[in-house]
């Protein structure tokens, strides 16, 4: 049995692939299975995945259903204990895996693990600002607080013991949007996060990207699912609310009112900083000014974050 199963979901990144691929490939670990379920792609993905011939490598070709099923379906036929899940778009180091073995070997009674990441735009590369101090190369944190700024978990850099999966459930599959921070939520609830402290992975900025649409944002299912515990979990209820504003403002850009002062009546404002105070009553015109300004700040490396 691999060590580790990596998980690829691919839908239409013929551009992309073959570099996340050799990512994979040219790790100092080398004892893996790599899991790619092809969403359907209508272009030439399959092709470029085709043209690597490992053992190691279990391709599945699945009529498009979202990337929520198809990392679901690469969980179900993962045969190793740790679960990697490597978007197409993205690459890892190579020292990646071997540095995330010696961490489990370290912290053997945990269960979630990840590291920090770094964003390649279109002239830099940027590192994301985390709210925590990391004093040591690894970091026991709780999600709530260490996610405050740039979240602790994420997609590619996210090692997850298969029971994890068992306990909580895998990715929710009513969930449209923001699918994997709704699972970083329930994983947080229960679980610490190992969280190495060194750059170990690195985002290709798209601004095509659906996590940079104007639309993406927790829908209404995703906040009625933790309407009453979050009133009990004062810390589940911040990051909630980092979640509506969000929501609201992009809500706001699209001329979508009813459902913004909606989210807003919901909204605790003592759980936002003065600035996201001031954008949420920003008026339209100048968010969407706003919104194309700091997308080409983060093009160029003068910005550290996404207008979210």
């Amino acid at each position: 049995m691999p060590f580790f199963s990596i998980i690829i979901p691919v839908y239409n990144k013929e551009k992309f692939i073959s570099n996340t691929l050799k990512s994979v490939f040219n790790q100092t670990f080398q004892d893996f299975e790599i899991i790619i379920v092809n969403d359907g792609s209508t272009d030439e993905s399959e092709k470029e995945i085709l043209k690597f011939d490992d053992k190691r490598i279990v391709y599945f070709f699945n009529k498009n259903a979202g990337v929520s099923k198809a990392r679901n379906f690469g969980i179900k036929n993962a045969k190793s204990e740790y679960i990697c899940f490597l978007d197409a778009d993205d690459y890892w180091f190579p020292c990646f895996l071997e540095t995330f073995k010696n961490c489990i070997n370290t912290y053997p009674n945990e269960k979630v693990f990840s590291s920090k990441k770094e964003i390649e735009t279109a002239s830099k590369i940027i590192l994301p600002t985390y709210s925590i101090s990391i004093k040591n190369d690894f970091e026991v944190v709780d999600f709530f607080k260490a996610s405050q700024k740039e979240c602790v978990l994420w997609t590619s850099t996210a090692v997850i013991h298969k029971s994890v999966f068992n306990d909580i459930g895998n990715y929710d599959e009513k969930i449209n949007r923001g699918e994997d921070t709704e699972l970083w939520i329930r994983i947080g609830l229960k679980y610490k996060i190992v969280f190495i402290a060194k750059v170990l992975a690195r985002h290709v900025y798209d601004e095509k990207s659906a996590s940079r649409a104007s639309n993406y944002f927790f829908e209404s299912y995703t906040f009625n699912k933790y309407k009453n515990l979050e009133k009990e979990n004062l810390a589940l209820k911040k990051i909630m609310d980092l979640n509506r504003f969000s929501a609201i403002i992009k809500s706001k850009i699209n001329g979508d009112w009813k459902n913004s002062k909606q989210i807003y009546s919901e909204i605790n404002l003592r759980n936002l900083n003065w600035k996201k105070r001031i954008l949420l009553k920003t008026p339209r015109f100048l968010l969407k000014i706003l919104m194309r300004v700091n997308h080409f700040l983060l093009q160029i490396g003068l910005t550290n974050s996404a207008f979210r």
